[in-house]
């Protein structure tokens, strides 16, 4: 029971509730104060109580303070918690619980009065069980079982609703309409968090749909799929539509059999061939938490009856490990990598995370399931409990774990209560990272996160031990005999149970290792370090998808390698770098070939800090200043801007391979790297400049970042789009130095060598490859623009996709003082009046031009895909062009601008879908850009890729991948489609 469990009986107001630190006691005071007044016009008499209870007003003022969501909520509906004065939170759940139930009685019933009333029982349900979560009277698994009830009570009543129609319309012919539910035929399977009474505060919930076909109300087995699909995609749209009431939870049926291709509704006997013959180890592992949940309750229990003995196998299931690891293509095991960087953690899906522990569970149970039934449940900490009891984990595991589960699930839980978003990334930003700290119950952040770092590595020690324990039952040891010219049988069965499926070519490869065929291999100490370290690097090759791949691909890298005992040494001495290199070398050829080519840049991977610190602009900008140090010579500054820029892309990749970082936030990191690295190759320019040529009198100048430079969405393998900008006094004829150059001549030559700077190749390579291509006038323009050229060009004759793509400007380099008036001239031009229907007729006619002479190379292009990259980005910016963005709308990532679209351009259901598409896009962008060089086409993929993107969507296998692509990619086309339309038959409405 929950902590407050003495004081079951009382009123919630009159139990113990937990102290709450506000950020601050004199808004939180501010916020009670607006409650009071919000309850008083409201006849909320009861609330008035507040002034008198001064626990129960210290808790509810910090938490208005704390929670933005909950305080929206409260200020508008105060009368949620009127009820609380009299009666305990439980029992007003339950009667809340039944309220839910009943909202689809009555013949008088429609869906549009369904959708509100659940949507409005729900934001109840929402701050009541924020309330008990927050004062302390309801444990971790009290708050999870209340949501899962909410959402169950919900569901069942959409359900019900939908069956009633469905009788009435004559679709189908229910044997008891006083319960339409039963045998009914439509099965829903909650999974996931869901199926577990596991849900989080702001989780989706995860169905799969199946149709028993011999239900006696399918009066045509022959439109039964039609008919239930048809149902399920209005109880979908009942469940997740943003109305102004909100929604009640979003939904997703993509863990049904083959989603690419099947119904939303299955036929059972349909899903159970699948499951027999085509069913994975990650499907058996998501069964383990599948419970019916509405519908045909009885007929879904009779399913996963006859799905046991596919998830539940009757031996020991050791020849199947390797197999079950796939499902770590949702997560990753580090094992180390230094320290945990706690702000922007994934609390779900990083490292020491929720879900580490969850596989950690599910793994064991499907292992040793099928003979101890006592492993069968669904919950994760019961479940810990029962692993001890056979003594499958320690009682110091059972509880640490336990403990660590409750304390990251709280976490979460505090972190969505901000504002009610599915996210599980710890904030950066100090405020909302005290927010989460002070709910968590700490005074300070310092103290929170220290607890919080010591959990997440509790965990992934733990978790670390699962996969050594795992990687030892598969029975590695044999012989490893490399001498001669002929195979050792005994050597080529232990390379085979390593996991290669070429083992004579691997022998080929190490010998010609240890024979000294290589640069890197010629030396006897060279040779002898590698020799120690070719047993772990087999193991560690071997565990990868394609083991022959991923150590070929190594080999190359030694084959080019002018020496190699550093490289031998540091991998010997470092295991995580092992793992990184094999990392690499299984899912990044990119990386892989810079590593070839210039080997010391793995040399960064030292820094313990590497993990634990977030490369934003200041942490950059304090390395590179370090770096550069007093180097005075042009040549000498350029060559060094070469080398940091190379080292800091290729350790920020790393931050994303690992899942230290995602996209949006490697996006960032790429863009600050790039800021920086252009203003003091700028700076170096000017000055060599300058020591020939003198300067202008007043001149100033500034680079305008361009794209997605512009927008800080740069990829590993960005090209940098760039304006220079000058001004100078208007008497300035010409600069002062020895070769003295009128100021349009002296801007342009500064430019070339500006251009020349960043991207002729040195000894250390290329720094950027440059594109000055969106100037004024393009390539017919001078390559350096006056500011009043600039600002002419753009208010007089700039075409409409010139003023879209200076919604993505921004100063990024030069003279500080000279960005306020640049900005300021972006923006009068952004905001000036436009005709909407011709900005919405050429927005329409550029795409189509794009697609017609780029069109994609495959589905994976996600830049020209239609529905891809350029439909959002064109949204966001026809948005910023007529009006429709809220707040700033310069140079901000399209996710972010999407995120402010007004509603009156984009209903919030359109909206939310559209950033959740960005992110999508951003995401798998951002890997693969890192990951290979050039055109993307599905067929270049390595199998350790595939595993990466998998993990970045959380989805797992390439298929889910693929069928969410193109699902949002046709999504998003329609949404493209009817802005533009809408807005074009508004504007000629208002003519």
């Amino acid at each position: 029971m929950s902590s407050g469990a003495a004081g079951a009986d009382a009123a919630f107001f009159a139990q113990t509730l937990r102290n709450l630190e506000p950020l601050d006691k004199q808004n939180a005071a501010f916020l009670l104060a607006d409650l009071l007044k919000s309850a008083a016009e409201k006849d909320c008499a009861r609330i008035g109580k507040l002034t008198s209870a001064k626990a129960a007003a210290s808790f509810l003022g910090a938490m208005l303070d704390l929670s933005p969501y909950l305080r929206t909520v409260l200020l508008r509906r105060p009368n949620l918690i009127e009820p609380l004065f009299d009666m305990p939170l439980s029992k007003r759940l339950e009667a809340l619980m039944l309220e839910i139930s009943a909202t689809s009685n009555g013949k008088d019933v429609t869906e549009a009065g369904l959708m509100t009333g659940l949507r409005q029982l729900k934001l109840e349900g929402h701050v009541l069980i924020a309330l008990g979560d927050l004062s302390g009277q309801f444990t971790t698994s009290e708050t999870t079982f209340w949501l899962t009830r909410l959402a169950e009570e919900c569901l069942g009543a959409a359900v019900r609703f939908l069956l009633l129609d469905a009788h009435e319309a004559g679709k189908l012919k229910l044997p008891d309409p006083e319960h339409p539910d039963k045998n009914s035929g439509w099965i829903i399977l909650a999974m996931g968090k869901f199926g577990a009474f596991e849900l989080n505060y702001s989780s989706d919930i995860d169905l799969i749909v199946f149709i028993d076909e011999h239900s006696p109300s399918i009066t045509d087995p022959y439109e039964c799929v039609e008919t239930f699909s048809r149902l399920t995609r209005r109880l979908v749209r009942i469940m997740q539509d943003r109305t102004a009431d909100g929604y009640v939870f979003r939904t997703d049926l993509r863990l049904r059999p083959d989603p690419g291709s099947t119904p939303l509704a299955i036929p059972v006997g349909a899903a159970l061939n699948y499951y027999e013959g085509r069913g994975q180890n990650w499907e058996r592992a998501a069964m383990i938490k599948a419970r019916p949940v509405a519908g045909d309750i009885d007929a879904g229990k009779l399913v996963l009856a006859e799905l046991a003995p596919y998830i539940w196998r009757k031996y020991l299931d050791y020849a199947a490990i390797a197999d079950v690891h796939s499902i770590k293509r949702q997560i990753h095991a580090h094992k180390g990598h230094g320290e945990i960087a706690v702000r922007g953690h994934n609390v779900k899906l990083g490292r020491g995370g929720i879900r580490e522990i969850e596989f950690f569970v599910q793994t064991q149970q499907l292992i040793a399931g099928g003979r101890f039934p006592k492993l069968r449940g669904s919950r994760t900490v019961d479940m810990l409990g029962a692993l001890q009891g056979l003594g499958w984990i320690s009682e110091e595991a059972r509880d640490t774990l336990a403990e660590k589960y409750g304390f990251l699930r709280d976490v979460e839980h505090r972190i969505q209560m901000i504002a009610d978003e599915q996210t599980h990334m710890l904030p950066e930003d100090d405020e909302n990272f005290l927010r989460v700290a002070h709910m968590m119950g700490y005074r300070d952040g310092e103290t929170f996160a220290d607890a919080f770092r010591t959990a997440l590595k509790t965990v992934e020690t733990h978790y670390a031990a699962l996969f050594e324990q795992a990687q030892d039952l598969t029975g590695e040891a044999g012989n490893l005999v490399f001498t001669g010219d002929v195979d050792d049988p005994d050597t080529l069965k232990t390379l085979a149970n390593f996991g290669f499926e070429r083992p004579s070519d691997i022998c080929r490869v190490i010998r010609t290792w240890h024979f000294g065929r290589y640069r890197a291999t010629q030396s006897a100490e060279a040779r002898e370090r590698l020799t120690e370290l070719t047993p772990v690097l087999l193991k560690a090759f071997g565990a990868t998808s394609r083991a022959d791949e991923a150590l070929m691909r190594f080999d190359g890298m030694i084959k080019g390698l002018p020496a190699g005992i550093q490289l031998f040494s540091l991998l010997q001495s470092n295991p995580r770098l092992l793992d990184l290199l094999v990392m690499i070398m299984g899912a990044a050829p990119r990386l892989a070939d810079i590593i070839t080519r210039k080997p010391h840049i793995f040399d960064g991977m030292l820094d313990p800090a590497i993990f634990a610190d977030v490369p934003t602009r200041a942490y950059l900008a304090e390395r590179l200043e370090s770096f550069l140090g007093p180097s005075k010579v042009y040549e000498d500054i350029l060559d060094r801007l070469r080398i940091f820029a190379a080292e800091h892309r290729f350790l920020i990749g790393i931050r994303l391979l690992t899942g230290a970082i995602d996209g949006a936030r490697a996006g960032k990191a790429f863009s600050h790297l790039a800021d920086l690295v252009i203003d003091r190759a700028l700076a170096a320019v000017m000055d060599e400049f300058a020591s020939k040529h003198g300067r202008i009198s007043g001149g100033r100048i500034a680079i305008l970042g361009m794209g997605k430079l512009g927008s800080r969405e740069l990829t590993a393998g960005s090209d940098i789009d760039l304006i220079l900008l000058y001004d100078h006094d208007e008497d300035a004829e010409e600069s002062d130095g020895e070769k003295g150059l009128a100021p349009s001549q002296y801007y342009m030559r500064l430019t070339q060598r500006l251009i020349a700077a960043l991207s002729a190749p040195t000894s250390e390579g290329v720094l950027y490859e440059v594109d000055f291509r969106l100037r004024p006038s393009g390539n017919k323009g001078p390559v350096a623009t006056h500011i009043d050229a600039f600002r002419k060009y753009q208010r007089t004759d700039a075409w409409t996709w010139e003023h879209m793509a200076l919604t993505r400007a921004r100063p990024v380099a030069g003279d500080a003082t000279f960005f306020d008036e640049i900005e300021k001239n972006i923006s009068d031009i952004l905001t000036l009046p436009r005709d909407v229907a011709k900005i919405a007729k050429d927005v329409a006619e550029m795409r189509a031009m794009i697609e017609a002479e780029k069109p994609p190379s495959d589905a994976w292009d996600l830049k020209l895909v239609a529905g891809g990259i350029i439909d959002l980005e064109f949204i966001a910016q026809f948005a910023v062009l007529t009006g429709n963005v809220d707040g700033s709308i310069t140079a901000q990532p399209t996710a972010e601008v999407l995120t402010r679209l007004n509603p009156d351009f984009s209903d919030p259901a359109t909206t939310d879908s559209l950033v959740e598409a960005a992110h999508l896009y951003t995401g798998i962008t951002q890997i693969i850009r890192l990951c290979l060089n050039g055109d993307v086409k599905r067929e270049d993929f390595p199998p350790g890729l595939s595993e990466l993107l998998c993990r970045a969507c959380d989805l797992p296998d390439l298929e889910r991948v693929e069928s969410q692509l193109a699902e949002t990619a046709q999504s998003v086309r329609r949404t493209f489609d009817t802005l533009l339309k809408s807005a074009r038959n508004r504007a000629k409405s208002l003519n």
